[in-house]
């Protein structure tokens, strides 16, 4: 099965809430992910809090073209009981 980021929600600070098209659900946090040349800048708190969920990559992207793979995202998500 491919996974698909289906719902995506800001919390706090580095944290999103998920739901996927498999049903779980959960929530992760990046700080520890936001280095380089694409993921530094999401440091901006504003930044951050500006992603949304592509359609066509059924996973959460910035506007600078910064991107998560769902794969990525789903196993290192603390799923929600």
């Amino acid at each position: 099965m491919f996974l698909h980021v289906r719902e995506a929600r800001y919390l706090r600070d580095y944290v999103i809430w998920l739901r996927f098209n498999d049903g779980a659900e959960g929530e992760i946090d990046l700080e520890g992910e936001l280095e380089g040349e694409v993921f530094g800048p999401l440091r901006d708190k504003e930044l951050f809090r500006r992603f949304r969920v592509d359609p066509e990559l059924q996973t959460i992207v910035w506007e600078n073209g910064a991107d998560f793979a769902p794969e990525f995202l789903y196993e290192n998500m603390r799923v929600l009981a």
